[in-house]
């Protein structure tokens, strides 16, 4: 646990050493690791490309916990808002796990299982056409979107795949 101390034998000198949660880099050499609440090392523990695929961007709409998420040019800026499958160019890139308010930072995963959805049905999820949302049928309507993005594990768990969207004729 954070605050803990470890004695360490470093070449027969007993040297107490706390145990951290957090990292200020080569300052913190020695230091043992100390597991965060969840009982687990804390990602920014972890060497560089270990750990979640995510990117911190601005959401350009308010986003619920367990929204599928489009990343698209703001102005320049990269932004994420809702996906939608009612219009080409508004495919799944990744989800979100916490909700954001509109202009705020919002980390999005683009791999990895979305565990803030709910009513899932085990097998395919594609894209809906309520924004943000994935179902087990995906939508036939002309002119809108069928993206498959993912396999529903349970109700409360989707591991997301961003696939190919394609635009219904």
């Amino acid at each position: 646990m954070a605050g803990q101390k470890y004695i360490a034998n470093n070449a027969g000198n007993l040297t107490e050493v706390a145990a951290t949660q957090t990292s200020a880099g080569a300052a913190d050499a020695g230091k043992i690791p100390a597991l965060d609440a969840a009982g687990r090392l804390a990602l920014q523990m972890m060497p560089v490309g270990i750990g979640a695929d995510t990117a911190t961007l601005t959401a350009s709409e308010a986003l619920s916990a367990g929204d599928y998420v489009s990343v698209w040019n703001n102005a320049g800026t990269p932004s994420v808002r809702k996906a939608d499958a009612t219009a080409a160019g508004k495919e799944a890139h990744g989800f979100v796990l916490a909700a954001v308010a509109s202009s705020a930072a919002a980390t999005v995963y683009f791999e990895g299982t979305n565990t803030a959805v709910t009513g899932q049905t085990a097998g395919v999820v594609y894209l809906q056409t309520t924004a943000g949302q994935g179902g087990t049928a995906a939508p036939t309507g002309a002119g809108n979107v069928a993206q498959c993005i993912g396999f529903a594990v349970s109700a409360t768990a989707v591991n997301f795949q961003s696939n190919r969207p394609i635009v219904l004729a």
